[in-house]
């Protein structure tokens, strides 16, 4: 279509669909006027107040035309006592385009702006007194219910808008507290590691099924005499990675659950309760919270940079029973898959049966792997695999996996 044509009553529009658009305006318009009683004042104020209270809405300028010429009407009705008079003439500013802003005479004059249109003006809910003398009674009354009505609005907006900045604020504050106690206890736990049975309490013989454990690190007496779910303590150095921790029959457990077993959304880092510490088995598997704040795991994901591996190659995990210092081997990220999906899960590799099975482990692994550490393993070595949640995919997790070293 020629852009000429895109013309309706002396108004151009630059696009089809700015002109289609204009197209329905004009259809409403004209269905508006067929239908309305130019000589009546009851019904020109009737559509008028329509047009004010947004109950007729256009998309285009030829709505504010009909409405600037609904209000210059019942206005004539004003002046002329009830006569309908000359209408008015309109001078339509040619090549105007599609929702540009224009103050027209009732914009000037209007005191709650424009009922379908959306002039961009700003309405502050008030009107001057000379504005309310200009109107009749009946128009007086419905500006005055308006404004009413605009005031509970704004009064409702305003609570909700409180109430929202107080439970912010509320959990802001509560996140912060658990935060603090987190570290806190961490490193009140980490100050009765290492000496020995500082609260004097009885000895503990500690039992797996049927066997008798060997006697337990004299760093750890303390700490297991406190709470008998501790199997080890983990440490990366220059991170707050530095905590006991848990193994339960309960996986769920200690996911929302501190070392004194009180709520706590950090809960505790917790080792796979399909492993072993005794027999030992191949891989020991940890898990915990990516915290935002750091605490848990929440720094773990620093290991995606080569840099960071370069200065923190080695992690410190003692069980309850024997100190253990291991090497990173490989760090990557996987997710927590169907069960019917044929793949390596890492999650669920713990004890290696064969040579065979370690072996393809570790290639899958390794083709995983996001840089190449130079470090390998052989059948019989012991591992350990730290995982945490990723926010990269659904189900995401990002794993660190060492070997033992000494």
């Amino acid at each position: 279509m020629d852009n000429n044509r895109w013309t309706i009553h002396g108004r151009t529009f630059r696009t089809i669909a700015d002109y289609e658009a204009g197209l329905r305006d004009q259809e409403k318009i004209d269905a508006l006027s067929r239908n309305l009683n130019r000589n009546s004042r009851a019904a020109v104020e009737e559509l008028y107040l329509k047009l004010q209270n947004g109950e007729l809405e256009f998309e285009t300028v030829l709505g504010r035309d009909f409405d600037d010429e609904i209000y210059e009407l019942k206005e004539n009705f004003r002046k002329n006592g009830g006569q309908t008079g000359k209408k008015p003439t309109k001078q339509k500013k040619q090549g105007t385009a599609p929702g540009t802003k224009r103050r027209s005479v009732r914009e000037k004059s209007s005191v709650s702006g424009r009922g379908g249109m959306k002039s961009g003006q700003k309405d502050h809910g008030k009107s001057s007194a000379a504005d309310l003398k200009d109107c009749d009674e009946e128009l007086r009354k419905e500006i005055l219910r308006e404004l009413a009505r605009r005031e509970k609005r704004r009064k409702i907006i305003a609570v909700c808008c409180t109430l929202v900045a107080v439970a912010s604020l509320g959990y802001f504050g509560l996140y912060s507290f658990f935060s603090a106690r987190t570290q806190s206890s961490a490193g009140q736990l980490a100050e009765l590691k290492g000496r020995g049975n500082y609260l004097n309490l009885p000895g503990t013989v500690h039992k797996t099924g049927d066997r008798e454990a060997p006697d337990l690190l004299e760093d750890y007496v303390t700490l297991y005499n406190m709470n008998k779910s501790l199997i080890g303590w983990l440490e990366i150095a220059d991170t707050k990675i530095e905590y006991p921790v848990m193994q339960t029959v309960d996986r769920e457990y200690y996911l929302n659950h501190n070392f004194d077993q009180e709520k706590d959304k950090n809960g505790s880092i917790f080792m796979d309760p399909d492993c072993d510490v005794l027999r030992p088995s191949t891989n020991f598997i940890l898990y915990g919270h990516h915290m935002k704040n750091g605490n848990m795991f929440g720094e773990l994901d620093k290991y995606s940079s080569k840099e960071f591996y370069e200065k923190h190659k080695q992690i410190r995990f003692d069980t309850i029973y024997e100190k253990g210092l291991y090497e990173v081997m490989y760090v990557f990220r996987s997710r927590i898959f169907y069960e019917d999906e044929i793949t390596f899960k890492y999650y669920q590799f713990i004890d290696a049966l064969s040579e065979a099975e370690f072996n393809s482990a570790m290639e899958a692994m390794d083709g995983m792997s996001l840089y190449d550490t130079g470090v390998t393993a052989r059948f019989g070595d012991q591992l350990l695999t730290l995982s945490t949640c990723d926010n990269s995919e659904e189900d995401g997790r990002f794993v660190v996996v060492a070997k033992r070293i000494e």
